[in-house]
């Protein structure tokens, strides 16, 4: 039997993976790849005998893939957060599917395995901008004050790192860097080994400096819209910053656009309660979905900025 593991290069999936196979020891296949490469499912060629995890990998976006799979007769288990739409009733596939707000996908396989490793779940869950719910579980644990910081820069970094056009945008590759946390069980003790951790956040604080340069391209009273500029940095930051700003700017609506190709990469992050959920915009959108506090849109045409940033405006203003 193969075990293929497929998650997002993110800090949800790397830290979902980690406690996974930190209850259930096994050598595996990784797939994985870029924050925005979610189509990855596509990848997988896999049929009876064998058993496939995906982790924090958007069902609607795998459908066709995912049922393709399990037609050849392989086994799912699929852990995710994201919006599904329906999600397909098969003997073969374990669905464990929430888009409720304040949850990640690690926190998902939490509790899955009753909170057995739950300190990767607290990072993921800092790392995905969810921080009343990391909060929440380092009580549960419970964690200090020192130690929770710890695992907020943790998970922030490691989220940090996952965004880019290409995998050479990236400091590390997500499939390196799991396997440098797979050497630990408890990601304070990665921390305290410094090294490849300290290299990911210093690259992101002078990623967000450089940021903190740029002025928005329009702003009021309910968000804010900021168009970076073309630069390796910014095809970095871009996610990372929408969290940074969500938090600074907390009861606002966040927009930020990163170049990318013949258009922007967008990232969102809507308040609870908004008149419209963060998903619900971005799949006016092709290439567009998320949660809904947190979606994004791979593509927006260049031609159609000024649109989107008026319709913004109108919906969140």
């Amino acid at each position: 039997m193969r075990r293929i593991d497929v998650f997002n290069g993110d800090a949800d999936g790397l830290c979902a993976l980690r406690q996974l196979r930190l209850a259930e020891p096994a050598k595996s296949e990784l797939v994985t790849g870029v924050k925005r490469d979610i189509a990855l499912l596509e990848r997988v060629d896999a049929g009876a005998g064998d058993l496939i995890t995906v982790l924090d990998v958007s069902l609607e976006r795998n459908r066709a893939a995912l049922l393709g799979l399990l037609e050849r007769g392989a086994r799912v288990r699929y852990f995710d957060h994201h919006y599904a739409g329906e999600i397909p009733s098969h003997p073969g596939l374990e669905a464990h599917i929430d888009a409720s707000p304040g949850v990640c996908t690690s926190i998902l396989v939490d509790r899955h395995l009753g909170g057995r490793f739950r300190a990767w779940a607290v990072a993921a869950a800092f790392g995905d901008g969810l921080d009343q719910s990391a909060m929440d579980l380092g009580a549960a644990i419970p964690l200090g004050a020192a130690e929770l910081e710890k695992l907020r820069e943790l998970g922030r970094s490691l989220n940090y790192n996952a965004y880019g056009e290409y995998e050479a945008d990236l400091l590390v590759p997500p499939a390196k860097l799991y396997g440098v946390l797979a050497r630990y069980d408890d990601p304070l003790q990665f921390v305290a080994a410094g090294g490849l951790v300290d290299r990911l956040n210093k690259g992101r604080h002078e990623d967000l400096e450089a940021a903190a340069e740029v002025a928005p391209r329009w702003s009021a009273a309910g968000g804010l819209v900021l168009v970076l500029p073309d630069a390796p940095w910014s095809r970095r930051v871009s996610g990372t910053l929408a969290n940074h700003l969500a938090g600074l700017h907390r009861g606002q609506a966040v927009a930020v656009l990163a170049p990318r190709g013949a258009g922007y990469v967008v990232s969102l992050r809507i308040p609870a309660g908004a008149r419209r959920s963060a998903d619900e915009f971005c799949r006016d959108y092709p290439g567009g979905g998320g949660r809904k506090e947190a979606a994004g849109i791979d593509l927006l045409p260049a031609a159609e900025l000024d649109a989107f940033v008026n319709r913004f405006a109108s919906s969140y203003g």
